[in-house]
């Protein structure tokens, strides 16, 4: 299986579709291989403890926080969001939903900046779901201000300083929501935008995308700040913290995390049934946000199944990035990268790393 992955990442490299980056296999709690190649910036190699922002894989991060906050209270997913916050326009929805993208809070009434928790608490509060359970569609950035919220309700902390306490300090994770050190700051790669081959996608997705007065297009941009590559190539972008899109890791940190999740690291903070929250399918079928077939369970994605494998979870990334966990076999993978790609789902590269594990 490592050969034929170095083979599989070679062949990215030297095909143009990579330009810097790594992947990292681990197996009940042992890495199998890191591989990295290209650079992180001009002059500069990719290095197996690379940082760089990871989007929304950082989404299952920030919500096994959340989940193992839940259990420490002895609570679970099914308790309703009303209970912690009053005011959330739809009170009688659970967490379990939430985190599941079913509560339609996905574009809001107004923007609110990132940065400014409490605007964005009082944009969701005065936002009218455009729709309810069963249906879902994903939060690519609200989901990240509800979270935060609900973890401040619940501990009294943000997720960035939950994390950073309960999780990546204790397991040395190079993985960070917020909190990365300055003298790091030269160990992050610099993201490049994705290059245009030929005419942009004729997509539904991207019809609506660049239609600014689409559900679709204010989903991407009800929370103002820290989207495009030069806004994530900044300190300020490493440190704000964002439980929807802030991370900063190497692919081990991610990968790893994913091996604590699974409980295959002794000191993990993760109760089993945290994973089991995160990979049991809560919704299934059209996403209203992405307008194609996707499937959640509290806080991560659970298909397509050539990405995940039966039983298994994770996320994707802006350009790219994943991180995953096949639960039955022990088995973590992470993929992260400098040159981002349009989709809402990593395209050749990864389908080619991913082919190279299939039988893991």
């Amino acid at each position: 299986m490592i050969d034929k992955l170095k083979e599989a990442f070679e062949r990215n490299l030297t095909e143009g579709l990579e330009q810097g980056g790594a992947v990292s296999v681990w197996k009940e709690g042992r890495e199998l291989c890191t591989i990295c190649g290209g650079e992180a910036r001009a002059g500069l190699a990719w290095q197996s403890s690379t940082l760089v922002p990871i989007y929304s894989a950082t989404k299952p991060a920030a919500a096994a926080c959340l989940l193992q906050a839940l259990h420490d209270c002895c609570r679970d997913p099914e308790l309703p969001v009303g209970d912690l916050w009053p005011q959330f326009p739809l009170p009688r929805l659970t967490i379990a939903q939430l985190l599941s993208h079913q509560g339609g809070l996905a574009a809001l009434a107004e923007p609110a900046p990132l940065e400014d928790l409490g605007a964005c608490r009082r944009a969701i509060e005065k936002s009218k779901p455009l729709w309810c359970p069963p249906q879902h569609g994903y939060h690519p950035q609200t989901f990240g201000p509800m979270v935060d919220i609900l973890m401040t309700e619940l501990t009294g902390k943000r997720v960035s300083d939950y994390w950073e306490e309960r999780v990546r300090r204790p397991l040395g994770l190079e993985f960070f929501i917020g909190h990365v050190p300055e003298s790091l700051y030269g160990q992050v790669a610099e993201l490049r935008t994705a290059r245009m081959l030929g005419a942009m996608p004729r997509t539904p997705f991207y019809r609506e995308y660049f239609d600014e007065c689409s559900a679709v297009h204010r989903a991407f941009h009800s929370i103002v700040g820290y989207g495009s590559a030069r806004e994530m190539n900044t300190p300020a972008a490493w440190q704000v913290g964002s439980p929807a899109k802030g991370g900063v890791a190497s692919a081990r940190g991610l990968a790893m995390f994913y091996q604590a999740l699974l409980g295959k690291l002794s000191a993990t903070p993760f109760a089993p049934e945290v994973a089991e929250w995160m990979s049991s399918p809560q919704c299934s079928g059209l996403d209203r946000t992405l307008l194609e077939h996707t499937a959640f369970g509290c806080g991560a994605m659970c298909e397509p199944e050539e990405f995940f494998g039966k039983g298994g979870f994770g996320h994707a990334g802006a350009g790219g990035s994943l991180g995953l966990c096949r639960p039955d076999s022990g088995l973590s993978f992470a993929y992260v990268m400098r040159g981002m790609e349009l989709g809402n789902l990593p395209g050749k590269r990864v389908v080619r790393l991913l082919s190279a594990i299939s039988d893991n």
